[in-house]
């Protein structure tokens, strides 16, 4: 099922408008989360909405917002006030300038959505805002307002689309001189600097994000296929610290000739991707944990995962099963 759009309104450069809609471009909901449960009960832990000083619970209509002015002091804002407020951005994506990309801070930058075309018209004036910022090889700049607040949106080609960019504003960045003005000047020679660029030179290769592995996602399904199947969960050992580094020089020759011997692990990684039989769509993390039921499911997974004298699964999986 397509995600919902976050956002419809107009997209417009002076008085060229179209319909569109605005789309998250990443999603968390492929990682595995956990729900909280009463360890006695094996139930899920239910939140509630109370008064803070009568510890009733108050239900969603009598629920307003408030900007707190004193300890017990809150000013009363209704939702009538914040629509009267309303921007002209919050229909429409009003495009203001165009910058060079290069002119943006990685620091400004929040999240990446995707701007389309909504519904059948318009795709005309769509294509020709697309393809003159293409041309101009700018980004476009423009405000959106999403969740009741604006935010300034970085407009750029993507193939058939526009990538749209939510940028920070400068009071939510800090500056680089509260934490850098402690850091040391420190003279290096030559030939340190020759030896750790061979390094980098060892380890350096495109960019493929197909190839990235999360390992605590990974691990976190490992974990939890054994509590499933009832198999036993080895306690794992700390890994020693490799210590404090007294020779600098002597510490970059070492890594330069374990780098000459080592095969690169992005190589291997691209070797195995390349090896397996491309899919129509990319699998998620959650497709590597066990059915729950069915012909083939649980207990087929549990047989073949688990020892051959297994024991029966123990209560904390019967609890997992209750909190999902």
């Amino acid at each position: 099922m397509a995600p919902r759009a976050n956002w419809k309104g107009f997209l417009r450069l002076s008085l060229v408008t179209c319909p569109v809609a605005l789309y998250p471009a990443t999603s968390d909901t492929e990682k595995v989360s956990f729900n909280q449960i009463n360890r006695k009960t094996g139930h899920r832990i239910k939140y509630l909405k109370v008064d803070a000083e009568t510890g009733d619970e108050v239900i969603s209509e009598d629920i307003v917002k408030g900007y707190k002015v004193d300890t017990d002091t809150y000013i009363e804002v209704t939702k009538d006030e914040l629509d009267d407020i309303a921007l002209d951005s919050t229909h429409t994506i009003e495009i203001d300038e165009f910058v060079p990309k290069s002119d943006i801070d990685n620091r400004y930058l929040i999240r990446p959505y995707y701007l389309v075309p909504d519904g059948k018209v318009g795709h005309d004036a769509y294509a020709v805002i697309r393809e003159t910022i293409r041309s101009m090889n700018k980004v476009a700049i423009g405000r959106v307002v999403l969740t009741n607040r604006e935010h300034i949106i970085a407009l750029e080609p993507l193939e058939s689309g526009l990538m749209g960019t939510l940028l920070r504003y400068p009071y939510e960045v800090r500056s680089e001189s509260e934490y850098f003005d402690d850091i040391q000047d420190v003279k290096l020679t030559k030939d340190m600097l020759d030896l750790a660029k061979h390094i980098v030179e060892k380890k350096s290769g495109a960019f493929e994000p197909e190839l990235f592995e999360d390992h605590y996602e990974t691990a976190l399904i490992d974990l939890i296929n054994k509590k499933r199947s009832g198999a036993p969960i080895a306690a794992k050992s700390t890994p020693k610290s490799g210590g404090n580094v007294i020779n600098l020089m002597d510490a970059l020759k070492k890594s330069l000739a374990s780098e000459k011997d080592a095969t690169p692990a992005a190589k291997v990684a691209k070797e195995t991707v390349k090896a397996k039989k491309p899919k129509k769509r990319a699998e998620g993390q959650r497709e590597m944990l066990l059915p729950i039921s069915g012909k083939g499911g649980k207990d087929a997974a549990a047989k073949e995962a688990a020892p051959k004298k297994a024991d029966k699964p123990v209560r904390a999986a019967t609890r997992a099963k209750k909190a999902g």
